[in-house]
Protein backbone atom coordinates (compact mmCIF):
# COMPACT_ATOMS: atom_id res chain seq x y z
CA UNK A 1 0.00 0.00 0.00
CA UNK A 2 3.13 2.07 -0.23
CA UNK A 3 1.64 3.54 -3.73
CA UNK A 4 -1.33 4.83 -1.99
CA UNK A 5 0.32 6.24 0.63
CA UNK A 6 2.68 8.41 -1.61
CA UNK A 7 -0.57 9.41 -3.89
CA UNK A 8 -2.52 10.75 -0.76
CA UNK A 9 0.34 12.32 1.03
CA UNK A 10 3.23 12.59 -1.34
CA UNK A 11 4.58 16.32 -3.30
CA UNK A 12 4.15 14.53 -6.81
CA UNK A 13 1.99 16.02 -9.94
CA UNK A 14 -0.08 13.30 -9.14
CA UNK A 15 -0.98 13.77 -5.79
CA UNK A 16 -1.73 17.01 -6.55
CA UNK A 17 -3.92 16.79 -9.44
CA UNK A 18 -5.40 14.24 -7.14
CA UNK A 19 -5.70 16.58 -3.84
CA UNK A 20 -7.31 19.40 -6.50
CA UNK A 21 -9.68 17.37 -7.99
CA UNK A 22 -11.32 15.77 -5.18
CA UNK A 23 -11.40 19.25 -3.53
CA UNK A 24 -12.85 20.69 -6.39
CA UNK A 25 -15.52 17.60 -7.28
CA UNK A 26 -16.87 17.27 -3.75
CA UNK A 27 -16.57 21.65 -3.19
CA UNK A 28 -19.05 22.16 -6.56
CA UNK A 29 -21.42 19.19 -5.48
CA UNK A 30 -21.92 20.33 -1.87
CA UNK A 31 -22.42 23.79 -2.98
CA UNK A 32 -25.74 22.63 -5.15
CA UNK A 33 -27.62 22.13 -1.32
CA UNK A 34 -29.75 24.81 -0.38
CA UNK A 35 -30.07 25.94 2.98
CA UNK A 36 -33.36 28.29 3.45
CA UNK A 37 -33.53 28.55 -0.38
CA UNK A 38 -30.04 29.82 -0.92
CA UNK A 39 -27.11 27.67 -2.19
CA UNK A 40 -23.20 28.84 -2.16
CA UNK A 41 -22.53 27.53 -5.53
CA UNK A 42 -18.96 27.33 -6.34
CA UNK A 43 -17.83 29.49 -3.17
CA UNK A 44 -18.18 25.79 -1.20
CA UNK A 45 -14.89 24.84 -2.99
CA UNK A 46 -12.87 27.41 -0.41
CA UNK A 47 -14.51 25.24 2.75
CA UNK A 48 -14.17 21.56 1.14
CA UNK A 49 -10.00 23.28 0.84
CA UNK A 50 -9.92 24.29 4.27
CA UNK A 51 -11.82 20.93 5.23
CA UNK A 52 -8.85 18.97 3.80
CA UNK A 53 -6.01 21.63 4.58
CA UNK A 54 -6.84 20.75 8.33
CA UNK A 55 -6.83 17.09 7.64
CA UNK A 56 -3.26 17.79 6.96
CA UNK A 57 -3.37 16.96 3.10
CA UNK A 58 -1.16 19.55 1.69
CA UNK A 59 0.60 20.80 -1.77
CA UNK A 60 3.72 21.94 -3.00
CA UNK A 61 4.12 25.87 -1.96
CA UNK A 62 5.06 27.23 -5.47
CA UNK A 63 2.39 24.96 -7.08
CA UNK A 64 -0.24 26.20 -4.89
CA UNK A 65 0.94 29.57 -5.63
CA UNK A 66 0.99 29.61 -9.24
CA UNK A 67 -2.58 27.36 -9.50
CA UNK A 68 -3.90 29.81 -7.57
CA UNK A 69 -2.59 33.14 -9.30
CA UNK A 70 -3.28 31.20 -12.69
CA UNK A 71 -7.32 30.63 -11.64
CA UNK A 72 -7.37 34.03 -10.39
CA UNK A 73 -6.40 35.44 -13.78
CA UNK A 74 -8.45 33.16 -15.69
CA UNK A 75 -11.51 33.64 -13.60
CA UNK A 76 -10.69 37.80 -13.29
CA UNK A 77 -10.11 37.69 -17.59
CA UNK A 78 -13.45 36.18 -18.66
CA UNK A 79 -15.54 38.44 -16.71
CA UNK A 80 -13.61 41.38 -17.96
CA UNK A 81 -14.36 39.76 -21.21
CA UNK A 82 -18.01 39.56 -20.89
CA UNK A 83 -18.85 42.81 -19.31
CA UNK A 84 -16.66 44.79 -21.40
CA UNK A 85 -18.99 45.43 -23.93
CA UNK A 86 -21.79 46.60 -21.85
CA UNK A 87 -19.04 48.78 -19.68
CA UNK A 88 -19.21 52.03 -20.90
CA UNK A 89 -22.71 51.70 -22.26
CA UNK A 90 -23.92 51.15 -18.85
CA UNK A 91 -23.25 54.43 -17.62
CA UNK A 92 -25.91 56.03 -19.75
CA UNK A 93 -29.33 57.21 -19.23
CA UNK A 94 -31.00 55.96 -16.42
CA UNK A 95 -27.56 53.55 -15.80
CA UNK A 96 -25.98 56.40 -14.47
CA UNK A 97 -28.10 56.72 -11.32
CA UNK A 98 -27.75 52.89 -10.31
CA UNK A 99 -23.88 53.19 -11.03
CA UNK A 100 -23.97 56.02 -8.80
CA UNK A 101 -25.90 54.43 -6.13
CA UNK A 102 -23.49 51.28 -6.63
CA UNK A 103 -20.02 53.30 -6.58
CA UNK A 104 -21.72 54.75 -3.04
CA UNK A 105 -22.71 51.08 -1.39
CA UNK A 106 -18.85 50.40 -2.11
CA UNK A 107 -17.29 52.94 -1.03
CA UNK A 108 -20.02 52.99 1.88
CA UNK A 109 -18.23 49.84 2.44
CA UNK A 110 -14.95 50.87 2.50
CA UNK A 111 -15.58 53.34 4.67
CA UNK A 112 -17.35 51.37 7.08
CA UNK A 113 -14.54 48.49 7.09
CA UNK A 114 -12.01 51.19 7.78
CA UNK A 115 -13.87 53.07 11.01
CA UNK A 116 -13.37 49.44 12.59
CA UNK A 117 -9.84 49.49 12.32
CA UNK A 118 -9.52 52.40 14.10
CA UNK A 119 -12.39 51.22 16.15
CA UNK A 120 -11.04 48.30 17.70
CA UNK A 121 -7.57 49.98 17.73
CA UNK A 122 -5.96 47.74 15.58
CA UNK A 123 -7.11 44.68 17.22
CA UNK A 124 -7.95 43.14 13.94
CA UNK A 125 -5.14 44.66 11.32
CA UNK A 126 -6.22 46.23 8.35
CA UNK A 127 -5.61 43.21 5.99
CA UNK A 128 -7.87 40.82 7.92
CA UNK A 129 -9.96 42.93 7.66
CA UNK A 130 -10.02 43.77 4.00
CA UNK A 131 -10.36 39.88 3.70
CA UNK A 132 -13.48 40.12 5.80
CA UNK A 133 -14.94 42.22 3.66
CA UNK A 134 -14.67 40.56 1.15
CA UNK A 135 -16.45 37.90 2.51
CA UNK A 136 -19.13 40.37 3.99
CA UNK A 137 -19.79 41.39 0.07
CA UNK A 138 -19.29 37.72 -1.38
CA UNK A 139 -16.54 39.08 -3.68
CA UNK A 140 -14.04 36.91 -4.11
CA UNK A 141 -12.03 38.67 -6.86
CA UNK A 142 -11.70 41.25 -4.40
CA UNK A 143 -10.23 38.80 -2.24
CA UNK A 144 -7.71 37.71 -4.61
CA UNK A 145 -6.63 41.73 -5.24
CA UNK A 146 -6.16 42.22 -1.83
CA UNK A 147 -3.95 38.87 -1.72
CA UNK A 148 -2.15 40.28 -4.72
CA UNK A 149 -1.47 43.09 -3.10
CA UNK A 150 0.14 41.61 -0.03
CA UNK A 151 2.25 39.77 -1.90
CA UNK A 152 3.56 42.44 -3.90
CA UNK A 153 4.47 44.75 -0.37
CA UNK A 154 6.02 41.17 1.08
CA UNK A 155 7.77 41.16 -2.14
CA UNK A 156 9.19 44.52 -1.42
CA UNK A 157 10.43 44.11 2.08
CA UNK A 158 7.28 46.08 3.74
CA UNK A 159 5.89 43.19 5.62
CA UNK A 160 7.74 40.26 6.69
CA UNK A 161 4.66 37.98 6.30
CA UNK A 162 1.85 37.50 3.79
CA UNK A 163 -1.68 37.04 6.40
CA UNK A 164 -3.80 34.31 5.91
CA UNK A 165 -6.51 36.70 5.43
CA UNK A 166 -9.08 33.83 3.44
CA UNK A 167 -9.45 33.28 7.24
CA UNK A 168 -11.79 36.71 7.54
CA UNK A 169 -13.42 35.81 4.11
CA UNK A 170 -14.31 32.40 4.87
CA UNK A 171 -15.83 33.46 8.37
CA UNK A 172 -17.51 36.17 6.72
CA UNK A 173 -18.89 34.80 3.76
CA UNK A 174 -21.97 32.61 4.63
CA UNK A 175 -23.94 35.54 6.74
CA UNK A 176 -22.89 38.27 4.19
CA UNK A 177 -25.16 36.19 1.60
CA UNK A 178 -27.89 36.22 4.34
CA UNK A 179 -27.40 39.83 5.13
CA UNK A 180 -28.00 40.67 1.69
CA UNK A 181 -30.89 38.93 1.27
CA UNK A 182 -32.17 39.83 4.57
CA UNK A 183 -31.82 43.45 3.52
CA UNK A 184 -34.02 43.10 0.47
CA UNK A 185 -36.44 41.78 3.31
CA UNK A 186 -35.62 44.95 5.59
CA UNK A 187 -36.45 47.37 2.53
CA UNK A 188 -39.37 45.99 1.64
CA UNK A 189 -41.01 45.50 5.11
CA UNK A 190 -39.45 49.54 5.84
CA UNK A 191 -41.53 50.95 3.01
CA UNK A 192 -44.53 48.42 2.98
CA UNK A 193 -43.88 47.49 -0.42
CA UNK A 194 -46.95 45.20 -2.31
CA UNK A 195 -45.12 43.32 -5.43
CA UNK A 196 -48.25 42.99 -7.27
CA UNK A 197 -48.28 47.23 -7.79
CA UNK A 198 -44.57 47.31 -8.34
CA UNK A 199 -45.16 45.26 -10.99
CA UNK A 200 -47.68 46.80 -12.15
CA UNK A 201 -46.17 50.50 -11.83
CA UNK A 202 -43.25 49.14 -14.12
CA UNK A 203 -45.45 47.33 -16.48
CA UNK A 204 -47.24 50.99 -17.50
CA UNK A 205 -44.02 53.08 -17.27
CA UNK A 206 -43.67 54.92 -20.52
CA UNK A 207 -42.31 52.74 -23.28
CA UNK A 208 -41.18 55.50 -25.33
CA UNK A 209 -38.27 55.08 -23.64
CA UNK A 210 -37.57 51.46 -25.06
CA UNK A 211 -35.14 51.02 -27.57
CA UNK A 212 -36.03 47.92 -29.44
CA UNK A 213 -36.72 47.51 -32.84
CA UNK A 214 -40.64 47.91 -33.52
CA UNK A 215 -42.30 46.60 -36.53
CA UNK A 216 -45.26 48.94 -38.51
CA UNK A 217 -46.66 49.13 -41.53
CA UNK A 218 -47.64 52.88 -43.09
CA UNK A 219 -49.32 54.25 -46.45
CA UNK A 220 -47.31 57.15 -47.70
CA UNK A 221 -50.44 60.33 -47.87
CA UNK A 222 -48.38 62.73 -47.27
CA UNK A 223 -48.16 64.56 -50.94
CA UNK A 224 -44.85 66.83 -49.72
CA UNK A 225 -42.65 63.86 -50.03
CA UNK A 226 -44.22 61.68 -52.68
CA UNK A 227 -41.63 61.96 -55.27
CA UNK A 228 -38.61 62.39 -53.71
CA UNK A 229 -36.16 59.48 -53.25
CA UNK A 230 -35.53 57.62 -49.64
CA UNK A 231 -32.45 59.32 -49.16
CA UNK A 232 -33.80 62.47 -49.18
CA UNK A 233 -37.08 61.38 -46.89
CA UNK A 234 -34.26 60.21 -44.36
CA UNK A 235 -32.58 63.30 -44.65
CA UNK A 236 -36.16 65.36 -43.97
CA UNK A 237 -37.27 63.37 -40.63
CA UNK A 238 -34.04 63.03 -38.13
CA UNK A 239 -35.29 59.85 -37.07
CA UNK A 240 -33.61 56.64 -37.93
CA UNK A 241 -35.42 53.87 -39.34
CA UNK A 242 -35.24 51.07 -41.87
CA UNK A 243 -37.99 50.53 -44.51
CA UNK A 244 -38.00 46.42 -45.01
CA UNK A 245 -39.79 45.96 -47.67
CA UNK A 246 -42.44 47.84 -49.63
CA UNK A 247 -45.27 47.55 -52.15
CA UNK A 248 -45.54 49.62 -55.19
CA UNK A 249 -47.69 49.70 -57.85
CA UNK A 250 -49.06 46.07 -56.61
CA UNK A 251 -45.13 44.81 -56.32
CA UNK A 252 -43.15 44.12 -53.52
CA UNK A 253 -39.68 45.40 -53.64
CA UNK A 254 -37.03 45.99 -51.45
CA UNK A 255 -36.10 50.04 -51.49
CA UNK A 256 -32.92 51.60 -52.50
CA UNK A 257 -31.41 55.00 -51.45
CA UNK A 258 -32.34 56.19 -54.85
CA UNK A 259 -36.09 54.14 -54.88
CA UNK A 260 -38.35 56.74 -55.58
CA UNK A 261 -41.73 56.82 -52.97
CA UNK A 262 -44.78 57.75 -54.39
CA UNK A 263 -48.43 58.44 -53.05
CA UNK A 264 -50.38 55.42 -51.98
CA UNK A 265 -47.12 53.23 -51.65
CA UNK A 266 -46.85 50.66 -48.72
CA UNK A 267 -44.06 50.52 -45.93
CA UNK A 268 -42.72 48.30 -43.82
CA UNK A 269 -40.70 50.38 -41.02
CA UNK A 270 -38.74 49.39 -38.57
CA UNK A 271 -37.40 51.39 -35.74
CA UNK A 272 -37.20 52.80 -32.23
CA UNK A 273 -40.19 52.35 -30.68
CA UNK A 274 -39.92 56.47 -29.62
CA UNK A 275 -39.83 57.19 -33.52
CA UNK A 276 -42.84 55.06 -34.50
CA UNK A 277 -45.31 58.43 -33.52
CA UNK A 278 -43.46 61.02 -35.42
CA UNK A 279 -42.24 59.16 -38.36
CA UNK A 280 -45.89 58.32 -38.52
CA UNK A 281 -47.24 61.17 -38.66
CA UNK A 282 -44.74 62.67 -41.11
CA UNK A 283 -45.68 59.74 -43.73
CA UNK A 284 -48.80 59.10 -43.35
CA UNK A 285 -51.25 56.97 -41.64
CA UNK A 286 -51.04 52.95 -40.59
CA UNK A 287 -52.29 50.32 -42.92
CA UNK A 288 -52.67 46.58 -42.23
CA UNK A 289 -50.78 44.34 -44.67
CA UNK A 290 -50.41 40.51 -44.49
CA UNK A 291 -46.79 40.81 -45.63
CA UNK A 292 -46.56 37.28 -45.44
CA UNK A 293 -47.36 37.09 -49.49
CA UNK A 294 -44.47 39.14 -50.01
CA UNK A 295 -42.32 35.87 -48.89
CA UNK A 296 -42.75 34.28 -52.46
CA UNK A 297 -40.86 37.13 -53.95
CA UNK A 298 -38.74 38.11 -51.00
CA UNK A 299 -37.25 36.00 -47.89
CA UNK A 300 -35.84 36.96 -44.48
CA UNK A 301 -33.27 34.99 -42.75
CA UNK A 302 -31.37 35.38 -40.15
CA UNK A 303 -27.45 35.03 -40.55
CA UNK A 304 -24.56 34.25 -38.26
CA UNK A 305 -21.48 36.69 -38.73
CA UNK A 306 -18.90 34.29 -38.50
CA UNK A 307 -15.85 35.76 -40.87
CA UNK A 308 -13.18 37.85 -39.05
CA UNK A 309 -12.87 40.15 -42.25
CA UNK A 310 -16.22 41.53 -41.14
CA UNK A 311 -15.47 41.91 -37.48
CA UNK A 312 -15.43 45.98 -36.61
CA UNK A 313 -16.65 46.77 -39.70
CA UNK A 314 -20.02 49.36 -39.82
CA UNK A 315 -23.16 48.05 -41.11
CA UNK A 316 -23.04 51.05 -44.34
CA UNK A 317 -19.10 49.90 -45.09
CA UNK A 318 -20.45 46.69 -46.80
CA UNK A 319 -23.12 48.21 -48.81
CA UNK A 320 -25.14 45.20 -48.78
CA UNK A 321 -28.43 47.23 -50.19
CA UNK A 322 -26.53 48.37 -53.05
CA UNK A 323 -24.44 45.98 -54.27
CA UNK A 324 -27.23 42.66 -53.17
CA UNK A 325 -30.11 44.36 -53.16
CA UNK A 326 -30.63 43.02 -49.60
CA UNK A 327 -31.66 45.07 -46.47
CA UNK A 328 -30.55 44.11 -42.93
CA UNK A 329 -33.20 45.58 -40.71
CA UNK A 330 -32.32 44.01 -36.80
CA UNK A 331 -28.77 42.86 -35.46
CA UNK A 332 -29.12 40.67 -32.61
CA UNK A 333 -26.07 40.83 -30.38
CA UNK A 334 -26.17 39.09 -26.86
CA UNK A 335 -29.83 38.07 -26.74
CA UNK A 336 -30.70 42.08 -27.55
CA UNK A 337 -32.04 43.77 -30.69
CA UNK A 338 -30.13 46.36 -32.38
CA UNK A 339 -31.84 48.63 -35.23
CA UNK A 340 -29.59 47.68 -38.54
CA UNK A 341 -28.29 52.10 -38.74
CA UNK A 342 -25.78 52.64 -41.03
CA UNK A 343 -22.95 53.60 -38.38
CA UNK A 344 -23.38 50.41 -36.67
CA UNK A 345 -20.16 48.43 -35.98
CA UNK A 346 -21.00 44.67 -36.59
CA UNK A 347 -18.92 41.96 -34.59
CA UNK A 348 -18.27 38.35 -34.71
CA UNK A 349 -20.94 36.50 -33.43
CA UNK A 350 -23.85 38.95 -34.20
CA UNK A 351 -27.25 37.44 -35.93
CA UNK A 352 -28.55 39.98 -38.59
CA UNK A 353 -31.91 39.57 -40.06
CA UNK A 354 -31.14 40.02 -43.85
CA UNK A 355 -34.69 40.54 -46.47
CA UNK A 356 -33.83 40.25 -49.96
CA UNK A 357 -34.43 37.82 -53.06
CA UNK A 358 -33.10 34.44 -51.90
CA UNK A 359 -30.40 34.51 -54.39
CA UNK A 360 -29.02 37.88 -53.12
CA UNK A 361 -29.16 36.65 -49.48
CA UNK A 362 -27.29 33.53 -50.29
CA UNK A 363 -24.27 35.67 -51.50
CA UNK A 364 -24.81 37.60 -48.31
CA UNK A 365 -24.62 34.53 -46.32
CA UNK A 366 -21.30 33.72 -48.48
CA UNK A 367 -19.93 37.12 -47.58
CA UNK A 368 -20.64 36.84 -44.08
CA UNK A 369 -20.13 33.07 -42.76
CA UNK A 370 -23.10 31.58 -41.37
CA UNK A 371 -20.56 28.76 -40.23
CA UNK A 372 -21.30 28.28 -36.61
CA UNK A 373 -18.89 25.63 -36.45
CA UNK A 374 -16.13 29.04 -35.70
CA UNK A 375 -18.59 30.73 -33.37
CA UNK A 376 -17.45 27.03 -31.36
CA UNK A 377 -14.01 27.68 -31.70
CA UNK A 378 -12.55 29.54 -28.88
CA UNK A 379 -10.51 32.69 -29.70
CA UNK A 380 -7.45 31.56 -27.95
CA UNK A 381 -5.37 34.33 -29.43
CA UNK A 382 -7.60 37.13 -27.88
CA UNK A 383 -7.66 35.70 -24.53
CA UNK A 384 -3.85 35.11 -24.05
CA UNK A 385 -3.22 38.29 -26.06
CA UNK A 386 -5.50 39.96 -23.50
CA UNK A 387 -3.66 38.22 -20.37
CA UNK A 388 -0.46 38.81 -21.72
CA UNK A 389 -1.28 42.51 -21.69
CA UNK A 390 -2.79 42.62 -18.85
CA UNK A 391 -0.22 41.26 -16.93
CA UNK A 392 2.04 43.59 -18.26
CA UNK A 393 -0.03 46.76 -17.47
CA UNK A 394 -0.69 45.24 -13.77
CA UNK A 395 3.88 45.67 -13.75
CA UNK A 396 3.50 49.00 -14.08
CA UNK A 397 4.01 50.73 -10.66
CA UNK A 398 1.86 54.04 -10.31
CA UNK A 399 2.74 56.70 -7.84
CA UNK A 400 0.02 57.54 -5.33
CA UNK A 401 -0.02 60.51 -2.78
CA UNK A 402 -0.52 59.30 0.54
CA UNK A 403 1.23 55.78 -0.18
CA UNK A 404 4.17 54.52 0.98
CA UNK A 405 4.89 52.48 -2.08
CA UNK A 406 3.71 52.67 -5.57
CA UNK A 407 0.59 50.98 -6.73
CA UNK A 408 0.54 48.06 -9.36
CA UNK A 409 -2.83 46.64 -10.44
CA UNK A 410 -1.41 43.12 -10.27
CA UNK A 411 -2.53 39.87 -11.46
CA UNK A 412 -6.19 40.72 -10.64
CA UNK A 413 -6.52 44.48 -11.57
CA UNK A 414 -4.34 44.67 -14.84
CA UNK A 415 -6.07 41.31 -16.56
CA UNK A 416 -9.24 43.28 -15.63
CA UNK A 417 -9.01 46.44 -17.28
CA UNK A 418 -7.15 44.91 -20.20
CA UNK A 419 -10.22 42.43 -20.88
CA UNK A 420 -12.51 45.08 -20.54
CA UNK A 421 -11.16 47.17 -23.20
CA UNK A 422 -10.15 44.01 -25.53
CA UNK A 423 -14.21 43.12 -25.15
CA UNK A 424 -15.78 46.63 -26.01
CA UNK A 425 -12.74 47.86 -28.80
CA UNK A 426 -11.11 44.74 -29.70
CA UNK A 427 -12.70 44.71 -32.91
CA UNK A 428 -10.58 47.59 -33.84
CA UNK A 429 -7.23 45.75 -33.39
CA UNK A 430 -9.13 42.44 -35.10
CA UNK A 431 -9.29 40.41 -32.51
CA UNK A 432 -12.60 38.33 -32.10
CA UNK A 433 -13.81 38.81 -28.61
CA UNK A 434 -16.88 36.83 -29.07
CA UNK A 435 -17.03 33.47 -27.03
CA UNK A 436 -20.68 31.31 -26.18
CA UNK A 437 -21.92 31.78 -22.86
CA UNK A 438 -20.90 28.02 -21.92
CA UNK A 439 -17.12 28.69 -23.05
CA UNK A 440 -16.78 31.45 -21.37
CA UNK A 441 -18.77 30.07 -18.05
CA UNK A 442 -16.12 27.05 -18.69
CA UNK A 443 -13.60 29.29 -18.32
CA UNK A 444 -15.01 31.33 -15.26
CA UNK A 445 -15.47 28.51 -13.74
CA UNK A 446 -11.95 26.53 -13.84
CA UNK A 447 -10.56 29.57 -12.63
CA UNK A 448 -12.44 30.40 -9.53
CA UNK A 449 -12.32 26.46 -7.98
CA UNK A 450 -8.56 26.66 -8.86
CA UNK A 451 -8.28 29.79 -6.77
CA UNK A 452 -10.61 28.87 -4.17
CA UNK A 453 -9.38 25.38 -3.81
CA UNK A 454 -6.08 27.28 -3.34
CA UNK A 455 -6.73 29.53 -0.92
CA UNK A 456 -8.69 26.79 1.36
CA UNK A 457 -5.83 24.51 1.36
CA UNK A 458 -3.50 27.02 2.51
CA UNK A 459 -5.42 28.36 5.37
CA UNK A 460 -7.04 25.42 6.25
CA UNK A 461 -4.10 24.48 8.90
CA UNK A 462 -5.01 27.54 10.76
CA UNK A 463 -8.62 27.65 10.66
CA UNK A 464 -10.07 26.00 13.49
CA UNK A 465 -7.58 27.42 15.76
CA UNK A 466 -7.90 31.42 14.45
CA UNK A 467 -12.30 31.07 14.06
CA UNK A 468 -12.99 29.02 17.04
CA UNK A 469 -10.33 30.20 19.77
CA UNK A 470 -9.83 33.43 18.41
CA UNK A 471 -11.37 36.04 17.09
CA UNK A 472 -13.74 34.34 14.95
CA UNK A 473 -17.10 35.73 16.47
CA UNK A 474 -15.27 39.26 16.03
CA UNK A 475 -15.35 38.85 12.38
CA UNK A 476 -18.56 37.78 11.78
CA UNK A 477 -19.81 40.58 13.65
CA UNK A 478 -18.06 42.86 11.59
CA UNK A 479 -18.59 41.09 8.69
CA UNK A 480 -22.25 41.77 9.07
CA UNK A 481 -22.18 44.84 9.59
CA UNK A 482 -19.98 45.67 6.62
CA UNK A 483 -22.74 43.75 4.82
CA UNK A 484 -25.93 45.29 5.43
CA UNK A 485 -25.00 49.00 7.01
CA UNK A 486 -24.08 50.47 3.26
CA UNK A 487 -26.90 48.25 1.47
CA UNK A 488 -29.89 49.46 3.88
CA UNK A 489 -28.62 53.35 3.86
CA UNK A 490 -28.48 53.00 -0.25
CA UNK A 491 -31.65 50.92 -0.67
CA UNK A 492 -33.53 54.06 1.28
CA UNK A 493 -32.05 56.36 -0.61
CA UNK A 494 -32.92 54.82 -3.78
CA UNK A 495 -35.99 54.19 -2.84
CA UNK A 496 -37.52 57.34 -0.97
CA UNK A 497 -35.51 60.07 -2.96
CA UNK A 498 -34.44 58.33 -6.56
CA UNK A 499 -37.65 56.71 -6.35
CA UNK A 500 -36.61 53.82 -7.86
CA UNK A 501 -38.77 50.37 -8.42
CA UNK A 502 -38.85 47.82 -5.87
CA UNK A 503 -37.18 45.04 -8.86
CA UNK A 504 -34.61 47.74 -9.96
CA UNK A 505 -33.36 48.37 -6.82
CA UNK A 506 -33.10 44.81 -5.23
CA UNK A 507 -30.69 44.36 -8.42
CA UNK A 508 -29.15 46.70 -7.86
CA UNK A 509 -28.21 45.85 -4.04
CA UNK A 510 -27.64 42.22 -5.67
CA UNK A 511 -25.11 43.58 -8.45
CA UNK A 512 -23.56 46.02 -5.75
CA UNK A 513 -22.27 43.26 -3.97
CA UNK A 514 -22.12 40.89 -7.20
CA UNK A 515 -24.02 38.14 -5.44
CA UNK A 516 -25.72 35.75 -7.65
CA UNK A 517 -27.73 34.05 -4.47
CA UNK A 518 -29.17 37.87 -4.33
CA UNK A 519 -29.41 37.73 -7.71
CA UNK A 520 -31.30 33.93 -7.51
CA UNK A 521 -33.66 35.50 -5.25
CA UNK A 522 -34.63 38.66 -6.44
CA UNK A 523 -35.60 37.38 -9.76
CA UNK A 524 -37.46 34.66 -7.18
CA UNK A 525 -40.03 36.94 -6.02
CA UNK A 526 -40.48 39.01 -9.08
CA UNK A 527 -42.76 38.65 -12.37
CA UNK A 528 -40.39 40.20 -14.76
CA UNK A 529 -36.71 40.37 -15.49
CA UNK A 530 -35.76 44.13 -13.93
CA UNK A 531 -33.67 42.80 -11.57
CA UNK A 532 -31.19 41.14 -13.78
CA UNK A 533 -31.18 43.81 -16.29
CA UNK A 534 -30.28 45.88 -12.69
CA UNK A 535 -27.89 43.71 -11.77
CA UNK A 536 -26.06 43.90 -15.08
CA UNK A 537 -26.14 47.58 -15.62
CA UNK A 538 -24.07 47.50 -11.94
CA UNK A 539 -22.24 45.19 -12.04
CA UNK A 540 -19.11 46.34 -14.30
CA UNK A 541 -18.64 49.14 -12.54
CA UNK A 542 -18.96 47.40 -9.65
CA UNK A 543 -16.74 44.33 -9.54
CA UNK A 544 -14.25 47.61 -11.36
CA UNK A 545 -14.34 48.94 -8.11
CA UNK A 546 -14.27 46.10 -5.84
CA UNK A 547 -11.11 44.92 -6.84
CA UNK A 548 -9.26 47.73 -6.99
CA UNK A 549 -10.43 48.91 -3.05
CA UNK A 550 -9.09 46.35 -2.29
CA UNK A 551 -6.08 46.51 -3.21
CA UNK A 552 -5.39 50.31 -2.18
CA UNK A 553 -6.93 49.70 1.34
CA UNK A 554 -4.27 47.24 1.73
CA UNK A 555 -1.20 49.29 0.04
CA UNK A 556 -2.65 51.92 2.22
CA UNK A 557 -2.39 51.06 5.53
CA UNK A 558 0.66 49.08 5.35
Amino acid sequence: MDWLNSLLFGEGIAHTILIYSFVIFTGVLLGKIKFWGISLGTTFVLFMGILVGHLGYTVNHEVLDFLKDFGLILFIYSIGLQVGPGFFSSFKKGGMMLNLLAAGIVLLGVTVAVSFYFILDGRVQMPMIVGIMSGAITNTPGLGAAQEALRQAHDAGQITEIPQIALGYAVAYPLGVVGIITTIILIRFIFRINLDNEAKELETEDESSMVKPERFTLQLTNQAISGKTLHQVKNMISRKFIISRMMSDGKYLIPQSETILKQGDILLFISAALDVEPITAFIGEPAEMDWKASEKHLVSRRIVITHSKINGKTLGSLRLRSIYGVNITRVNRSGIDLLGTTNLVLQVGDRVMVVGELEDINKVEKLLGNTLKRLNEPPIITIFVGIFLGILFGSIPFFVPGIPMPVKLGLAGGPLIIAILIGRFGYKLKLITYTTQSANLMLREVGISLFLASVGLASGGKFVETVFTGQGLLWVGIGFIITVLPLLIIGIIGRKFAKLNYFTLIGLLAGSTTDPPALAYSSSISSNDQPAVAYSTVYPLTMFLRVIMAQLIILAFI
